[in-house]
């Protein structure tokens, strides 16, 4: 299922919030790519009627966000998170949304097969960096830092260590020492935390 292109050649600007640590897409870019609607507004409007639930949470699930508009000038558009997006991909009845449907049905499952044999979990991330093209001593890193870090973290909730901020900088640490980089010198550079108008794929 990682193969599948989500959106074609279709562009979808995106920007990466570096406070929260992840993406935001433009909600009406997805929605045009996978409706081809003439009127987003308007779909999602009859959307919206449709799904009450999503309705009820759209201002949990959407949030304005600052991007580039076709004639240049920077707007405010509705954006969402990945999770966001693929709630509101649920709710749009089109063949073009189907493989997002099939995927999720797939995570689920394997989601599920975890739970009742969480080696499998170790065994899909080890498949993941894999297909990332990252090189097997660095996935071994990864693993046991992985590992390290949970049986860290464990044993710091047995002392009372609860404060986020400490969690932040055990994870810090650890990352530097395997990895050289902390989480944050990780991230995306800043040429690709601008808009970037490229084809996402689940993974």
């Amino acid at each position: 299922m990682s193969n599948i292109k989500l959106f074609e050649s279709k562009k979808i600007r995106s920007v990466w919030n570096e406070k929260e640590n992840k993406w935001y897409f433009s909600v009406q870019d997805v929605v045009e790519a996978l409706t081809d609607s003439s009127d987003v507004k308007q779909y999602l409007k009859r959307m919206l009627s449709r799904d009450e639930l999503l309705k009820m949470n759209w201002g949990t699930i959407c949030t304005l966000v600052e991007m580039q508009a076709a004639d240049g000038k920077r707007r405010k558009v509705q954006a969402s998170d990945t999770k966001g997006l693929l709630r509101i991909i649920q709710s749009i009845p089109s063949p073009k949304a189907e493989p997002f449907k099939l995927w999720l049905a797939q995570a689920g499952s394997d989601r599920l097969d975890e739970i009742e044999n969480p080696e499998l979990a170790t065994l899909r991330t080890r498949d993941l960096y894999k297909l990332k093209g990252y090189p097997d001593d660095w996935i071994e890193k990864r693993m046991r830092s992985i590992a390290i870090r949970e049986e860290l973290t464990e044993e710091w909730k047995n002392h009372g260590i609860k404060e986020q901020i400490e969690y932040s900088i055990l994870t810090a640490e650890i990352s530097k020492a395997t990895f050289g980089l902390t989480p944050s010198q990780q991230q995306p550079c800043k040429s690709e935390r601008r808009e970037q108008r490229i084809i996402r794929e689940p993974v």
